[in-house]
């Protein structure tokens, strides 16, 4: 994705956005992912196997899974057919069994086992698109990145941050709106706010700490 460069916004504009992430970060300190893991390699599996899944169902299959696999070897060892199992109750479970076990392969014999932490090597990963890399790369604190997922694209659509039709787009317009300042940690606010507050169907305004500077307010009160 080409990200359009920095931009100065209008100061009044540039002040709202500037106050709504000094909140989140008064809110949520210091946000992390919901996903468990212990290392890169289980951080990608654990995101490879979040796609069109909740978080709360990933950690239950990886409770299991990463006491019996935590290496690309010994998921390797597993073989699809023995993977299957431990993430048969999440979507896409067969697909995505075929992805880790490529990407397992390709880490033991191409990265002596070690997960290769830039975006260009994460992204030829199977199954590793650029959501995925940026949250694996902005977790590690190696890449300030935005993976728009369906909360952020809510969230940055509400707030007026973006118009984009496409994540790509939103992501390439919060890169630029975002504040430096707030830019590391700006994914996991937008998800966590989207995820618990700012819901689809009913967002719960009463209760919103930037409730007053949401431009979308009065759709939903």
């Amino acid at each position: 994705m080409t990200r359009a460069p920095r931009k100065r916004l209008p100061a009044k504009e540039a002040a709202r956005i500037a106050e709504i992430f000094a909140r989140l970060a008064a809110f949520m300190p210091e946000p992390k992912t919901e996903l468990d893991f212990d290392s890169p390699y289980t951080l990608v599996v654990a995101v490879a196997l979040s796609a069109q899944a909740t978080d709360k169902s990933v950690n239950k299959a990886t409770e299991k899974l990463f006491a019996a696999a935590n290496t690309p070897q010994a998921m390797l060892d597993l073989g699809v057919e023995g993977l299957i199992p431990f993430i048969q109750s999440i979507g896409l479970y067969r697909t995505k069994a075929r992805n880790v076990i490529a990407t397992a392969q390709i880490l033991v014999e191409q990265y002596g086992g070690q997960v290769p932490l830039s975006r260009t090597a994460l992204q030829s990963l199977p199954g590793v698109g650029r959501k995925t890399a940026s949250v694996v790369l902005n977790e590690l604190d190696i890449e300030p990145a935005i993976a728009v997922d369906t909360h952020v694209f809510r969230v940055a659509h509400r707030l007026k941050f973006s118009d984009g039709k496409a994540p790509d787009q939103v992501e390439a317009d919060l890169m630029v709106v975002v504040p430096k300042d707030y830019l590391i940690k700006a994914h996991h606010w937008l998800i966590l706010h989207g995820r618990y507050t700012c819901l689809a169907r009913r967002p719960k305004c009463e209760i919103c700490p930037i409730a007053d500077l949401c431009p979308s307010r009065d759709l939903f009160i």
